[in-house]
């Protein structure tokens, strides 16, 4: 039984289209198909509402800190790794496709690694919302910030319905089935380049910085390393 559904995101109005939100996308569309209020919590820095016996959290304090709420919350009401269920976007997978996983690695995910240290295990369930890859690792800090094109949005939230569809069966425990009929839905690939197998970690906004002259946002918040 999953007792936890995490979204991931960066908060504010700027980052709130952006792909690396997609996970936050799932949870927003789920709570209010469901009536669920997400109401901020500052005890857990989150956004937090309940569903039957699931707990919806979308963390506050950026992708790199969202391991806190997840570590505050899980611990509050005893809620095991195995518990959980994360949702979140993911760059090896071309939009339109979402698959279940059991632990794994995060490659370079920076939400997945600081949830991983904080809660001590990497045994928690993955949601995995495919946003594609922009070809070159050192174009990823800047891509997962950007907004996807009309094609591919379109494409991840058609893989976020299908999503949706089983993620009842996943709450209740019922994962098997909701993984195959998850994954028998999911579109043909479609053949292109292959992806770097992992990239570095991403480097997260921490908070708004001064306005500069030129460069832009993003160049200000993540230069290559």
């Amino acid at each position: 039984m999953i007792r936890l559904v995490v979204g991931l995101g960066n908060p504010g109005k700027e980052y709130e289209r952006t792909r690396h939100n997609a996970g936050f996308w799932l949870v927003e569309r789920f709570a209010s198909a469901n009536g669920v209020m997400l109401r901020k919590d500052g005890k857990f820095q989150a956004l937090v509402g309940r569903h039957e016996s699931a707990f919806l959290l979308m963390p506050q304090s950026f992708m790199n800190g969202s391991g806190r709420a997840v570590q505050m919350l899980a611990g509050f009401f005893k809620i095991k790794p195995e518990e959980m269920l994360v949702v979140h976007d993911e760059l090896d997978f071309a939009p339109g496709v979402a698959r279940v996983k059991q632990g794994g690695g995060i490659a370079g995910h920076n939400g997945l690694k600081d949830i991983s240290q904080r809660v001590g295990s990497h045994d928690y369930w993955r949601l995995r919302i495919g946003i594609g890859h922009p070809g070159d690792k050192d174009a990823v800090a800047d891509y997962v910030l950007q907004k996807p094109s009309a094609e591919d949005k379109t494409a991840i939230d058609q893989s976020i319905d299908r999503a949706l569809q089983v993620l009842p069966q996943m709450i209740a425990g019922d994962m098997q089935s909701a993984t195959q009929k998850l994954h028998s839905g999911e579109p043909k690939p479609v053949e292109k380049k292959e992806p770097p197998k992992q990239d570095a970690p991403v480097k997260e906004p921490e908070k708004k910085p001064e306005p500069q002259k030129s460069g832009g946002l993003l160049k200000s918040l993540f230069g290559k390393k």
